[in-house]
């Protein structure tokens, strides 16, 4: 109290939206400890002061990184699924997934950035031994980062018109899903990117040579297609179809261009994301496959697969009558 009036707090305490469920088939006991363990994460996103902080060490990544840029999650939404359950002797292993909604506001900008975490909990005699978020495979075939690109004579490029709007259109349409219509893969990054070009308008080219191109016919596809690294030197290198212009900085792209990710910064390209929109700052949110999400912010700090070894590269997608969003 000051002068018969209560103080006013310098902070005032977010408002802590839980929503958590477990579904599906699993030991009771098991299911509590891992909804008990999402509401830490989420109180760790939106509650004041730190003293949450610090359960997962990807959600302080994330905090910091919002913290960087201006931004503060308001509220968190998340809500697992029990996938399947393996038993032997004392040690019980939980595979689950996790949807987590993050309403972020930066300056007068409100948006809502959305993941999906696949993470398997280990628990030994009914006591949770570890949780840690699954990484995906990579491709079983390794395919050389100097891709070799078709020469093509003068005159011979294709002209098209990439609409960014219909790129970004499928791009929020299969953010979490798989379109029917194209091959699915593990490691599905590139595969989901090549789509949303393709749903711009990009053309394919180069069936049935896969070193050549880019392209997918029924369960054959380019490497182009599919592979990240390969993905990468195809939009350095292509001179017909499917072009692309490298930039500086991510702040030169729009609406329907791509990042490309080197996590270990070793020269082979890893992962690929495409624009969705920009945030307050006019930098690039990005949705992605494999690691599911949308509307994320383009650095991937906070993602499992960072390092600080992390290079990017920034490409514009090249158009013969751009379609502005």
């Amino acid at each position: 109290m000051r002068n018969g009036k209560a103080a006013i707090p310098l902070f005032l305490p977010k408002p802590i939206l839980l929503n958590i469920c477990m579904e599906g088939k699993g030991d009771g006991d098991m299911r509590k400890v891992l909804e008990e363990l999402l509401e830490q994460r989420i109180k760790a996103f939106v509650t004041d002061g730190g003293s949450n902080r610090g359960t997962d060490e990807k959600d302080e990544r994330k905090i910091l990184a919002c913290s960087d840029r201006g931004a503060v999650i308001v509220k968190t939404y998340a809500r697992g699924k029990a996938l399947r359950q393996q038993n032997r002797d004392k040690w019980q292993a939980v595979l689950y997934e996790v949807h987590f909604q993050h309403l972020i506001k930066q300056k007068d900008f409100l948006y809502l950035e959305e993941e999906v975490e696949i993470r398997e909990a280990r628990f030994y005699d009914g006591d949770l031994a570890d949780d840690y978020e699954v990484v995906p495979s990579q491709l079983e075939a390794a395919f050389s980062a100097d891709l070799s690109l078709p020469e093509f004579e003068e005159g011979s490029r294709m002209a098209y018109r990439y609409d960014r709007r219909k790129a970004v259109q499928y791009a929020e349409r299969w953010w979490n899903s798989h379109n029917p219509a194209f091959k699915k893969f593990e490691v599905d990054c590139t595969n989901y990117i090549s789509q949303c070009l393709y749903a711009g308008g990009a053309p394919m080219r180069g069936y049935p040579n896969r070193g050549q191109g880019w392209w997918m016919r029924g369960n054959n596809y380019s490497y182009s297609w599919a592979v990240a690294n390969s993905l990468r030197w195809y939009l350095a290198g292509s001179k017909a179809g499917l072009q692309a212009k490298e930039v500086r900085s991510p702040d030169l792209l729009i609406p329907g261009d791509v990042i490309c990710y080197d996590f270990q910064g070793d020269g082979r390209f890893d992962h690929n994301t495409i624009v969705v929109a920009k945030d307050a700052n006019r930098m690039p949110l990005v949705n992605a496959h494999t690691y599911n999400s949308r509307m994320r912010y383009w650095e991937y700090t906070d993602s499992s697969a960072y390092t600080p070894k992390i290079k990017y590269k920034f490409y514009s997608i090249h158009d013969d009558g751009q379609v502005k969003l």
